[in-house]
């Protein structure tokens, strides 16, 4: 994996934020990023599963609903199916608990979907609670560097 596409969904700017943070991160270690705020269904199928790595960074609002930057992304994957054999993704949802029916939803609809599609999960749904975390950036950040270390570890063994 040499690329890092980052795609957020935001409604008042925190995803966006994350998304940010994570990019400057993956930059200083070496890597190629590209990050969009409203991707669409090519943005994603050009990525390879061999080079490329998918992180999805989304805010849920409403009932558990998309924001309206992403939500055009998961129809038009959801309506084109497209397989992603494998392309490895990691989804950072953002939420508050006390909405306990629909906390994280938005992520939680994309993560079904992109293992649905055969994407790779790197690891469960990064659930980042407003209740927990005034800075969700400092909890993504903490995922993103712990990432980079398992693959130095799996580089060097």
């Amino acid at each position: 994996m040499n690329r890092v596409t980052l795609v957020y969904g935001t409604v008042y700017g925190s995803a966006e934020s994350v998304a940010e943070s994570l990019e400057a991160y993956f930059i200083e270690q070496g890597l190629t990023t590209s990050l969009i705020e409203e991707a669409t269904i090519d943005d994603i199928t050009q990525l390879s599963p061999q080079e490329d790595l998918l992180i999805v960074i989304t805010s849920t609002t409403g009932q558990g609903d998309l924001p309206e930057t992403i939500y055009p992304l998961h129809q038009q994957l959801s309506e084109q199916f497209p397989l992603l054999n494998g392309l490895p993704f990691k989804v950072v949802a953002l939420g508050d608990s006390s909405y306990t029916d629909s906390y994280c939803g938005a992520g939680q609809k994309m993560q079904t979907l992109l293992e649905e599609l055969q994407g790779k999960p790197l690891s469960s749904m990064l659930a980042i609670d407003s209740l927990e975390t005034m800075e969700p950036e400092q909890d993504a950040l903490a995922w993103a560097q712990s990432f980079i270390e398992q693959r130095h570890d799996a580089s060097v063994a």
